[in-house]
């Protein structure tokens, strides 16, 4: 016999909750990015691009996504590799280069935007629209002292 769900739910750490919310949701979005070419892994660096609005180096994009330097030139490589991005030479340091979404790369990201939205309305449908907003506050929060110091 399973406990309680309001019991499971109280023995969790909140950590672990949104570890757990986090993982399944990328499991959700995955199932619906594999006929469009992408994966949890390549369209979040599309999403980068896309909200920085300019050109980026590898390394910005790895800092900005929390990815190792290696992790980040296997996914980018797979991303030119589809023509969702195209690497520009850095004038400024001949060893360094930019890299820039493509119109594809958008109109890609545009549809993994479209899904994630999807899954989104549907797991807070019911939901009062102002326990929402408080949610997000406070997970903006937790966000926020997470990258702030003292927890390195």
């Amino acid at each position: 016999m399973s406990a309680p769900v309001s019991t499971v739910e109280e023995s969790l750490t909140l950590g672990r909750m949104m570890g757990l919310i986090a993982r399944r949701w990328r499991q959700i979005l995955d199932v619906r990015l594999r006929p469009h070419d992408l994966t949890d892994a390549t369209w979040q660096p599309l999403l980068e691009l896309q909200r920085y609005g300019r050109p980026m180096h590898p390394k910005e994009i790895a800092e900005a996504l929390l990815l190792d330097k290696s992790s980040m030139v296997r996914i980018l490589r797979t991303l030119e590799e589809k023509g969702f991005i195209t690497r520009e030479p850095d004038e400024a340091d001949r060893r360094a280069f930019y890299v820039q979404i493509t119109p594809e790369g958008a109109r890609r990201l545009d549809e993994v935007l479209r899904f994630s939205r999807a899954i989104e309305q549907t797991v807070t449908d019911g939901i009062d629209a102002e326990e929402l907003a408080i949610t997000r506050r406070v997970i903006a929060r937790i966000h926020s002292r997470l990258n702030g110091p003292g927890l390195d």
